[in-house]
């Protein structure tokens, strides 16, 4: 994403109280945060009901919650949104387990059911991985979390 006075402003007036600045910086950022939802929907088919414009707004709303803290640059913004994204994720794929495991929902076939449960349980194996690397090298799973749920690099 190209560098941008205007959202370095806005982050800062958000971390000075000013709840109007997140409203402000979303037009700035969503095509960015609408790419990484994408890049997440696209790795997990146990999400297939949720589309990126709804993953991130589900994430604007749980940002607008968050307490902000000071920001060592736009990255930092976008890699607490898109750890937001993995989390709404491993919730929606809690869910689908539920579900799965006699939810209310109506039955179905072998094939709907095993693909369900394999894609759903990888989401919580991943994020249980992740979480272990963090209580070992929390840097290294934050490098991790960037490559696979951010689309990032190594460089």
């Amino acid at each position: 994403m190209e560098p941008s006075p205007e959202i370095t402003r806005l982050l800062e007036a958000w971390i000075g109280a000013d709840r109007a600045a997140l409203d402000a910086l979303m037009p700035s950022v969503i095509d960015e945060l609408r790419r990484i939802a994408a890049s997440f929907l696209a790795r997990e088919p146990h999400a297939r009901t949720l589309q990126a414009t709804a993953l991130v707004n589900e994430a604007y709303l749980r940002l607008a919650q968050v307490r902000p803290r000071a920001w060592e640059s736009r990255s930092q913004f976008f890699a607490l949104t898109a750890q937001i994204m993995r989390r709404i994720l491993v919730d929606h794929a809690r869910v689908q387990l539920a579900e799965f495991r006699g939810g209310g929902l109506p039955h179905l076939n072998v094939d709907d059911v095993n693909n369900l449960e394999a894609s759903a349980g990888s989401v919580l194996r991943l994020d249980e991985a992740l979480l272990d690397l963090e209580t070992a090298d929390s840097r290294k799973s934050r490098l991790v979390e960037l490559r696979i749920f951010c689309g990032l690099t190594n460089q």
